[in-house]
């Protein structure tokens, strides 16, 4: 321990002999010093001038301000003015319509009261010749109706199916005796337009296929027999198996039949149910329309003798 801390002794007395040579050395020669000159120099707020120019003082400045404050007050006096102008305008403007809107109420009222006298004193007139006039009038336009959807509607619907249901018929007839004559050679099937000449006229009402063969069969002695006999004797088996076999042998054919006969009946009552619409409305709104001017000058009558 004691040799250690000898060592260090030794050691501090060179160190410190260095360093003090150093530092004389340092001083004699200028060149070592540090070459540095100051860019910048701060200045504390506290050592500024702070002595400013005093506007307080200057004539001139007092002379801008003042100029400045006595326009300004000028146009803010000219706006207050126009304003005030402007409201008013507007005031006279809405008191102005106020006092029409009050007229006019009351214009409305007393005209109302007269016109209420009026046909208080005059329901005879009103209630005994309008509305029997009008119920005279609907009851006419709604039998007018009914006997047209009763009749021609009606008529033209029927005469429609029986058509569709015809031309239907005389296709599945040939098609079905097409079939039945397929294994016989040199047979021969009648074109549609002859065989519509034998059933011209004969179906006044429901359309079957059954049907059509059982007036086709009627007509067999027909001059169409000697030139198509194999046809003829197939029409007359066909007829021969009855409705419900007929129906159960071919029920396709005889639903397309029915259904051809229904689709175009519906087609005409929906075609004239429309028109039947359109008719009823601009009726209607013609009858409403005479009413209503004959009650205007009704009224306008009965104004004028109580003003």
């Amino acid at each position: 321990m004691k040799l250690h801390y000898n060592k260090i002794l030794l050691f501090a007395l060179p160190l410190n002999i260095l360093l003090t040579s150093y530092h004389v050395n340092t001083h004699k020669k200028p060149y070592v010093t540090t070459n540095h000159t100051t860019r910048y120099t701060s200045r504390l707020l506290s050592e500024c001038d702070i002595q400013s120019l005093n506007y307080d003082k200057d004539a001139y400045i007092k002379a801008v301000k003042e100029n400045f404050d006595r326009q300004t007050t000028q146009r803010f006096q000219e706006y207050e003015e126009r304003m005030k102008e402007k409201r008013q305008k507007r005031k006279e403007e809405c008191d102005k319509n106020i006092q029409k809107i009050i007229e006019e109420d009351k214009r409305e009222k007393s005209l109302a009261k007269k016109v209420e006298k009026g046909c208080l004193r005059c329901g005879c007139g009103l209630g005994g010749g309008v509305l029997p006039v009008w119920s005279l009038v609907s009851g006419l336009w709604y039998a007018s109706l009914s006997q047209y959807v009763s009749t021609t509607l009606v008529k033209e619907a029927t005469d429609a199916g029986i058509k569709a249901g015809l031309k239907v018929g005389l296709e599945k007839v040939t098609e079905i005796a097409k079939l039945s004559l397929a294994d016989q050679t040199g047979a021969t099937i009648p074109i549609i337009t002859e065989l519509e000449t034998l059933i011209a006229g004969k179906f006044t009402d429901e359309v079957t296929l059954y049907g059509i063969f059982q007036c086709i069969n009627s007509n067999i002695n027909s001059p169409l027999s000697g030139t198509h006999p194999p046809f003829f004797t197939t029409v007359k088996s066909m007829a021969g198996k009855g409705l419900s076999g007929f129906n159960k042998s071919y029920p396709t054919e005889a639903s397309q039949v029915v259904n051809a006969v229904a689709k175009a009946k519906e087609g005409i009552m929906a075609k004239g149910i429309n028109a039947t619409n359109s008719l009823t409305t601009g009726i209607t709104a013609s009858i409403v329309a005479i009413i209503v001017i004959v009650l205007v000058m009704y009224n306008d009558i009965m104004i004028i003798k109580f003003l």
